[in-house]
């Protein structure tokens, strides 16, 4: 599991593409020590697995399943990219639960200055609007952030001048493409709700006061 706080930048040292899979060599850009052989790291909020290291350096291979999901496909050689390692037990959680499997692509509609920050609108397909609630959170490109206001397909985030700088985003620009993850808890709550909703898929719900508290709720 990951917080979508960033750790770091790090830059595409070699692409080794074979058939439908790649394998990637990154060199950090900060201090990255003591990386351990098959420890989690997430490149733009991809889980991947360390295969080997070195001085600030590892490589890490994407399955086709991977690269389909996520804009990983399309890093080039010099590429920069947000890198995080796995959350420790008793550190702060600083950001959300990001589990680093990605749901979908989505593409940068917008850019538009708001005071120091500069506020994005992200299109994103429109069967995840369910896990997008505002002010809820959600990971882009591994980078956690509270959505300020969302629709059918779509939400908008604002970025602070730190994140700006520290972060990808800085890059970011209408028509990037950026890999997204909706919030883990509204994943399960959808799921252990659906044997009590309608089963022809109607959004009337069979869950009332009386049933939460029979429940515990």
């Amino acid at each position: 599991m990951f917080t979508g706080l960033v750790m770091g930048l790090g830059r595409i040292a070699a692409v080794e593409s074979r058939g439908n899979e790649t394998r990637f060599r990154i060199k950090a850009l900060f201090d990255l020590d003591n990386i351990v052989l098959g420890e989690s790291i997430a490149v733009n909020g991809v889980c991947l697995t360390v295969e080997t290291f070195g001085d600030r350096e590892y490589t890490a291979y994407a399955s086709g399943e991977t690269l389909s999901r996520s804009n990983l496909g399309k890093l080039k050689i010099g590429g920069v990219v947000n890198l995080e390692r796995a959350l420790a037990l008793g550190d702060r959680l600083g950001g959300h639960m990001v589990s680093g499997h990605v749901d979908c692509l989505a593409e940068v509609a917008t850019v538009t200055p708001a005071g120091q920050s500069m506020q994005y609108k992200i299109d994103f397909p429109k069967e995840f609007s369910i896990f997008v609630v505002p002010k809820g959170s959600v990971a882009l490109d591994g980078i956690s952030l509270t959505v300020n206001e969302c629709g059918e397909g779509w939400l908008t985030v604002n970025i602070i001048p730190s994140t700006q700088g520290a972060t990808t985003i800085s890059g970011w620009k209408p028509g990037t493409v950026i890999n997204m993850e909706t919030d883990v808890l509204g994943k399960y709550v959808l799921r252990m709700l659906g044997p009590w909703q309608d089963a022809q898929g109607k959004k009337e719900s069979k869950i009332s006061e009386a049933f939460l508290r029979e429940n515990g709720f």
